[in-house]
C-alpha cells in the first residue's frame, strides 16, 4: 500500500498549506485522495514534487499490506 504520510511531513517542514496547494493547481478531490491514501496518478506526484521541490520518496512510502 502506498501511503502519503511523508507528504504531510514535507509540507509541514516547508510551511506549505493545503490551501496553497489548491491555489497552485491541485484539486480538492486529489487532496482528499491523498488524505485517505487512495491512488493518485503520476502527473499528480510529479506536480507535488515540482511544487515542493523534493524527491518522490519525500512524499510517498510503500508499506506492505
Amino acid at each position: 500500500m502506498i501511503v502519503y504520510d511523508r507528504l504531510w511531513n514535507t509540507m509541514a517542514k516547508q510551511g506549505m498549506t493545503q490551501y496553497r496547494l489548491v491555489t497552485l493547481g491541485l484539486g480538492h478531490a486529489t487532496l482528499s485522495r491523498l488524505k485517505n491514501n487512495q491512488p493518485v496518478n503520476t502527473e499528480t506526484l510529479d506536480k507535488l514534487c515540482k511544487i515542493l521541490n523534493c524527491k518522490i520518496e519525500d512524499i510517498i512510502e510503500y508499506k506492505p499490506s
